[in-house]
């Protein structure tokens, strides 16, 4: 028997379900207009009068923009879920329902977005010319939860329980020197060697030298007197023979002049994750672009063991 739907029962317009999903994913009315091509109050009017249709208050107002109460977090996922059918319905209409395309931000560090991604994206722009890329460059966490980008490169397991996350490969680094650096200032044979001899860091002189600690590698303020939060600056720095820096292995290894100093030692291993939202898993263009970065990254880092999603 075809079960047949009570269209009376359903007492929302379509409409402000719309506002309400592109608001939510975009954590503001403004950026939510911007993106629908309306006016800022319009939009506030309909997810107001989607509220009052619920009975429900969706938003709640923060530092940061508009964050949903839990009555809108029990219902996004059924609007989201209205919108991926609505998009759909579009594409299936217009003949292009195989057709991979539109955006896709990708967000990983400094050093990762420069000499990991170009050739992935020189692939994806063969295979779906329609996506439109985005690559965040940035050393800070994207939150994938507020759609600050769709697939995040991070060298730690994501906790939100939204978020998937597949630990894909090793990465390894050290200390790195260039020839320059080091016909002038010597090169280090132990780590007591390591004394007298400048470095660039990346956090504060502190930080460094806590975090090298538990290395046994005693640094002090005298050897860190030139710092960067910008990694790839940090590189130029290193390579240009001002100091010694800090590089994944990849890198140092394939940059002509630059030695990798005290082989004895080291490297200090981290993980690689790819992690996105949860929700994208049904979205063509985000598993294409996942699983290119996935098999590029895998060929590119240190493949250690086969790691399984989580």
């Amino acid at each position: 028997m075809r079960f047949r739907m009570d269209w009376r029962s359903i007492k929302f317009d379509w409409n402000r379900a719309r506002a309400f999903l592109v608001t939510a994913e975009e954590g503001s009315l403004s950026a939510a207009a911007r993106a629908l091509g309306m006016a800022q109050p319009t939009l506030g009017r309909q997810v107001n009068a989607l509220e009052d249709e619920l009975g429900v208050a969706l938003f709640e107002r923060t530092g940061r923009g508009l964050e949903l109460t839990p009555s809108g977090l029990e219902l996004i996922d059924h609007v989201r879920a209205m919108g991926d059918a609505a998009t759909q319905v579009s594409l299936a209409a217009s003949g292009q329902s195989q057709v991979i395309a539109g955006q896709v931000t990708i967000t990983a560090s400094e050093i990762y977005a420069a000499y990991l991604l170009p050739p992935v994206i020189a692939e994806l722009r063969d295979t779906a010319p329609g996506l439109d890329i985005e690559i965040s460059a940035t050393n800070a966490v994207t939150d994938l939860r507020r759609r600050e980008a769709d697939v995040a490169i991070r060298n730690t397991e994501p906790e939100d329980p939204v978020l998937i996350g597949k630990r894909i490969a090793n990465d390894t680094g050290w200390f790195y020197a260039s020839d320059a650096y080091l016909a002038r200032r010597g090169t280090p044979q132990g780590l007591d060697d390591l004394a007298g001899h400048d470095f660039v860091a990346m956090d504060t002189a502190d930080q460094m030298i806590a975090a090298f600690a538990g290395f046994d590698i005693h640094l002090t303020r005298e050897m860190l007197t030139i710092r960067s939060d910008n990694h790839l600056v940090h590189w130029q720095l290193a390579t240009q023979g001002v100091a010694i820096g800090i590089a994944p292995d990849f890198l140092g290894q394939s940059t002509p002049g630059m030695e990798r100093l005290l082989p004895g030692f080291g490297p200090i291993t981290y993980p690689v994750w790819l992690v996105a939202h949860r929700e994208v898993q049904s979205s063509r263009r985000i598993r294409l672009v996942w699983d290119t970065l996935e098999r590029h990254l895998r060929a590119r880092l240190a493949s250690g063991d086969e790691f399984d999603q989580t």
